[in-house]
């Protein structure tokens, strides 16, 4: 920040005070404010302890003079302006004080104009110096800032000549490349250039233009210096992002001279290697690093193609691992993952180079063979080969683990020319392999479309069926064999399919649970079932028992038992109208979770019965840790051929068994009069089958109840009128 001249220091330095004090008055009149110093002396110890822009010195002056106090000032560099104000009038003594660094000499008398102008011309000049060296220190400053902003930038920064050579480059040079700036500067730009990108480096590293028009973010590849310590992908270039303008001199006039371009070069290492791992994880299994389906679908679409225009032939295979499943569920998810690794390692070392082996999905891979000569053959051949590869045991983990591949194949163009088909009819061979036993090769044939869109409308259908309404439930009764006396009924669920008509449970249950469908599928029943029966209770019917199925699947869900208490209250159905069946099975997949269930079902008086029983993991354990209250004997044991007392051991011991263990025993199945002889003989409790009664619709079953309460002969009614099943 600049000052005034009044503002500035002077000293004035004589050795009459009668002098000092004429001289300090006139500049006082003239608006300095001057300090004084008798002598040569205190005038050294004034300098040496203030600082002052101007010293008006006296020469002649005892003990120490005025050539004393200049010698002073220059030898201790005091920064100072002096005007000589003294009555030597020799040209001699002028020069000396000149010589010695004085900025003006006046001979007293003085003019008192004539000095004050000197003295602000010395003041004038004195501030000048000030600021030039302040602006000089700026620059400098700003200069050595400049430099090392320049030098420590994560970017190249360099100068080219109007001819394309380097004249600066900074440190960044040798950091990235391994070259030093001095062997760059010098050399031309296409020194650097990877030779693939020569032909664009010459746009943007001969760039003219400036401001908007200017080169931005051009990328390019530079070569590192070959010493074999490059740190970057390939070891041999680096990718940049390059901005570039062109420099010109005399921009104020007309004529503007083009003096060379300025450029930064960014290194995108990091963003490339980014780029290239998100291409890569969008076309490949993470787990495997094998090609993915979007990558085998355009790898087979260009494939096509190309046996389209040479008239080539291409196989596709379809290949899923047999018991995998198993693996994964006993071992877990990571001994599963590190055995999928391996199979994959395996199977690439079945194929050819120009093969894609992808895979598509949990234990599905498929490969895609192209240009292959004799078509079945060839591809017969890999086939069997991954069979035989695959034999060996995979050791993960410490455990020796056995897997084996289904796989389907289809040919181009016999069995499709385009890759939705290919793809397609591959899958159904795949699937014709499992239905024959797996750990095998099929080729695809038109034979088996026809179970495979079944089981495919099927499988589509019954997504739709709830929405639809498509499903339905009957009852089928069940009987006190003592008393003959309808007690209760199992709601049965049917599928009316639009296309396929009425589906037994056994043929969708199977996809109702590998798709999770049973879960909202199983809901519905049960609050279906229970709004029945109160509506038969509320008609003031026979208060009956409603047994109703529930699966594995539905067991697994944890808000289960909250659903089932819920619908009952819903529908006011007391715990102990409410029978839920469930199988052998379906208590072993997750003991500890299940019995927690079951007894808190049980702790609102909902019975528990195992349905299907003997046909399972019967054990004694179990039913002693159940809360359960009856035994269904599957109508498998009821075959006409053991009806015998004496012989029949399975059905007596599960009678006796009941019998044992205080639990109530029904038999399923009941279809002849001889079959309800022997059960009411050893004294079996209840019995179900179409010899009392198929399964009925509702309204059908209302009527019964309210007609004919007593199925079957020997009834407290005394009916003699048989069984039901003619409804």
């Amino acid at each position: 920040m600049s000052i005034s001249i009044n503002e500035q220091k002077i000293l004035v330095v004589d050795d009459d005070p009668v002098v000092l004090k004429s001289l300090k008055d006139l500049l006082a009149i003239r608006g300095f404010n001057p300090n004084t110093a008798i002598g040569g002396q205190e005038a050294i110890c004034q300098l040496d302890q203030n600082n002052y822009d101007l010293v008006l010195l006296d020469l002649h002056m005892p003990y120490v003079n005025g050539h004393d106090v200049m010698a002073h000032i220059r030898a201790n560099q005091i920064n100072t302006s002096v005007i000589i104000v003294s009555g030597e009038t020799s040209f001699e003594a002028a020069k000396d004080a000149c010589t010695q660094g004085a900025y003006d000499f006046l001979r007293k008398p003085y003019a008192a104009d004539e000095l004050i102008i000197t003295i602000t011309n010395a003041l004038k000049e004195k501030q000048l110096q000030k600021h030039n060296n302040f602006m000089q220190k700026q620059l400098s400053e700003s200069e050595r800032l400049h430099r090392y902003i320049v030098n420590t930038s994560p970017d190249i920064i360099y100068i080219l000549d109007q001819d394309g050579h380097f004249t600066f480059i900074n440190e960044r040079i040798e950091s990235l490349l391994g070259f030093s700036k001095e062997e760059i500067v010098g050399k031309h730009y296409s020194f650097l250039v990877h030779q693939d990108d020569m032909e664009q480096a010459k746009y943007v590293f001969n760039e003219r233009r400036i401001g908007t028009r200017a080169a931005k973010n051009i990328e390019l590849r530079l070569k590192c210096k070959d010493d074999g310590q490059s740190r970057h992908f390939n070891n041999r270039t680096l990718p940049i992002e390059l901005s570039a303008t062109g420099m010109y001199e005399g921009e104020k006039s007309s004529i503007k001279n083009y003096m060379g371009t300025y450029g930064v070069a960014r290194d995108i290492t990091e963003r490339k290697i980014a780029e290239e791992t998100i291409n890569f994880q969008a076309y490949h299994d993470l787990l495997t690093k094998l090609p993915n389906r979007a990558l085998l679908h355009d790898r087979l679409s260009l494939a096509i193609n190309q046996a389209k225009r040479e008239d080539e032939k291409l196989a596709v295979m379809f290949l899923d691992l047999d018991r995998f499943k198993n693996i994964n569920d006993s071992l877990g998810h990571m001994i599963g993952d590190e055995l999928l690794q391996q199979v994959s390692n395996r199977l690439k070392e079945c194929i050819r180079a120009g093969d894609t082996l992808a895979r598509f999905g949990g234990d599905e891979f498929a490969l895609m063979l192209p240009k292959i000569h004799d078509d079945r053959n060839d591809a017969a051949k890999l086939a069997t080969k991954i069979i035989n590869k695959l034999k060996q045991p995979f050791i993960v983990d410490d455990h020796e683990l056995y897997v084996s591949a289904s796989i389907g194949i289809s040919l181009y163009p016999q069995d499709g020319t385009n890759m939705e088909n290919l793809i397609k009819h591959a899958d159904i061979a795949m699937y014709h392999v499992k239905g024959q036993g797996k750990n095998g090769y099929q080729f695809y044939s038109n034979e088996m479309n026809v179970p495979y869109f079944e089981k495919l409308s099927l499988d589509t259908g019954i997504h739709k069926a709830l929405d639809n309404n498509e499903f339905n439930l009957v009852y089928q009764p069940q009987i006190n064999l003592r008393t003959g006396e309808i007690i209760g009924v199992e709601a049965l669920l049917r599928w009316n399919h639009p296309e396929h008509g009425c589906i037994s449970p056994s043929e969708f249950v199977p996809f109702a649970e590998e798709s999770g469908m049973i879960v909202d599928i199983g809901y519905w029943v049960m609050k279906s079932a229970c709004a029945e029966l109160n509506q038969w209770r509320l008609a003031g019917l026979p208060k009956i028992r409603m047994s109703i199925n529930v699966s594995a699947r539905q067991l697994m869900e944890d808000d289960i038992v909250d659903n089932i208490i819920d619908i009952m209250r819903d529908y006011d159905i007391p715990g102990h109208c409410l029978e839920i069946e469930i199988t052998e099975n379906a208590i072993m997949d997750d003991m500890d979770s299940v019995i927690r269930k079951l007894k808190e079902l049980s702790s609102h008086d909902i019975t528990i019965a195992i349905d299907d029983f003997g046909t399972g993991y019967s054990s004694l354990s179990y039913l002693h840790k159940l809360p359960i209250h009856t035994l269904k004997i599957d109508r498998t044991f009821l075959k006409e051929s053991h009806i015998n007392k004496e012989d029949n051991t399975i059905i007596n011991t599960i009678v006796a068994m009941g019998k044992g263990l205080n639990l109530n025993v029904i038999a399923e199945g009941v279809e002849t009069q001889k079959q309800l002889e022997y059960l009411r003989e050893i004294e079996c409790n209840e019995a179900q089958g179409f010899l009392f009664g198929k399964p009925l619709p509702p309204d059908v079953i209302s009527q019964l109840l309210v007609q004919e309460p007593f199925a079957t002969p020997g009834s407290r009614s005394g009916s003699t009128k048989g069984t039901h099943w003619r409804h």
